[in-house]
C-alpha cells in the first residue's frame, strides 16, 4: 500500500488509522531518513491507541513508553548495531508484555526483528510531500 501525505498532519493521521490495525505485541519496522516524518507517524500511532502521553523522538533516550490502553514502545534504533544491544534496551521485553513496539531506523537491527512485521517506509518527496510504503498488512487503511 501506498499513500502520498502532504504534511505532518496528514502523515500523523495516517498513523492513527494504522494503529487501529495493531495488536498486542505488533512490531511496525520505520525506515526513511532524518526528518522524514517516522515521529510524525508515531505520534499518530500513539493517538490512535489512546496514549496520553506526548510523543517525543527517542532518539537520546532509545526508547520512549507511552503509557495508555494499548502501551506503545517507540524505539529509535540509529544506534543499535546488534542483538545483544537490542536485548540490553528492553526490545524483545517490551513485545512479550504485548506492548506495541515501533522501531524507527529499523535497518540497522533487520536482522533481529521478529516477524511478522508491519514496515514503513517514508520517502521525502517535496518539502511537506511524504510517499510512505505500508506493507505486512492485509487490507489498504
Amino acid at each position: 500500500m501506498q499513500v502520498v501525505t502532504h504534511s505532518k498532519k496528514e502523515t500523523a493521521a495516517l498513523g492513527e488509522k494504522l494503529a487501529r490495525r495493531l495488536a498486542p505485541g505488533s512490531v511496525v519496522a520505520f525506515t526513511g531518513g532524518l526528518g522524514a516524518g517516522k515521529t510524525a507517524f508515531c505520534e499518530g500511532v500513539a493517538k490512535g491507541l489512546g496514549c496520553i502521553d506526548p510523543v517525543q523522538s527517542p532518539t537520546f533516550s532509545i526508547v520512549n513508553l507511552y503509557r495508555g490502553p494499548q502501551p506503545f514502545a517507540h524505539f529509535d534504533l540509529y544506534r543499535i548495531r546488534g542483538y545483544d544491544d537490542l536485548l540490553a534496551a528492553g526490545f524483545f521485553d517490551y513485545i512479550d508484555e504485548g506492548a506495541v513496539v515501533a522501531a524507527e531506523w529499523s535497518e540497522n537491527a533487520a536482522p533481529y526483528l521478529p516477524e511478522p512485521l508491519i514496515r514503513v517506509d517514508i520517502a521525502v518527496t517535496g518539502e511537506d510531500t511524504r510517499v510512505i510504503t505500508i506493507t505486512g498488512i492485509e487490507e489498504p487503511l
